[in-house]
């Protein structure tokens, strides 16, 4: 099976990795947004139906960042931006470790920390995932506060939620390959070997007081690792700050990129 990727507008590459849902549509605002001026390759995770990759359970983890050497080479890409949204910015951060040399920058947005246990809420839910979704769901609505304040008012919070969970609920996610991806990353700590790390970096978070899934405290983590990193802020933002707010995530992250790329490897059209 061909591998099912992604990859949109032209300008310098940035590789975008979902989080522990899976599924690239996810963040369909954030890559529009930056195909404006971005050549923008996404994917769904390695084990997800649709993604075309194969899943090496012995490799667990490492598959998924194996999936972003296979995606660059498959396009003929040698370096390129990686940015790695939640759960992927976990992926992102390994792939930046293990392949620095195909890494022009990395950016990681709401990113897992380097080191991550399951609090006592993800803990609950890994018993049984299949049977607790809805539960999982309903404190989705937790969430709400971040699309009231991200689009500026009560109803258009509304209609921003319908939007997300229109997104969610065409293209859906399966309970069973989220617990399996939290469990592979709870035993996993990465600050050691990305301590060796030099590559340009931006850390990206919403707002402390709204993002209600990654603490902002959690992701400012690398920046203890790298002192270089920069760190921005999406305001009125929390977790969701790429979907709920694409124009002012690309404002942040067109220019680092481009400021990181090397001039061949910017795709050109016309």
């Amino acid at each position: 099976m061909a591998l099912n990727i992604i990859d949109r507008g032209s300008g310098a590459p940035i590789v975008v990795i979902p989080g522990i849902q899976g599924r690239w549509e996810w963040m369909g605002p954030a890559i529009d947004a930056l195909a404006e001026r971005c050549r923008v390759i996404t994917f769904s995770l390695a084990d997800e139906p649709t993604s075309g990759a194969s899943f090496d359970e012995r490799r667990g983890f490492w598959s998924y960042v194996d999936q972003v050497s296979h995606v660059l080479d498959a396009l003929g890409i040698h370096q390129a931006a990686i940015c790695g949204v939640s759960y992927g910015g976990l992926i992102a951060a390994a792939f930046a470790a293990r392949h620095p040399g195909r890494t022009s920058s990395l950016l990681l947005v709401s990113a897992l920390p380097p080191w991550w246990t399951p609090d006592r809420r993800v803990s609950f839910y890994l018993r049984a995932p299949r049977l607790l979704t809805p539960l999982f769901l309903l404190g989705s609505l937790r969430m709400y506060r971040e699309m009231r304040t991200a689009a500026g008012g009560p109803g258009r919070g509304v209609l921003l939620s319908v939007s997300h969970a229109y997104r969610a609920l065409t293209h859906m996610f399966s309970p069973l390959r989220m617990a399996r991806r939290a469990r592979m990353v709870s035993t996993l700590d990465l600050r050691h070997e990305l301590s060796q790390l030099s590559v340009p970096t931006s850390i990206i978070t919403g707002e402390p007081q709204l993002d209600r899934v990654v603490p902002v405290a959690a992701t400012l983590q690398y920046a203890q690792i790298w002192p270089h990193a920069t760190v921005a802020t999406i305001p009125r933002t929390g977790h969701l700050g790429l979907t709920t707010r694409p124009t002012e995530f690309a404002r942040l992250v067109v220019p680092f990129v481009e400021g990181t790329a090397h001039l061949e490897t910017r795709r050109q059209v016309g």
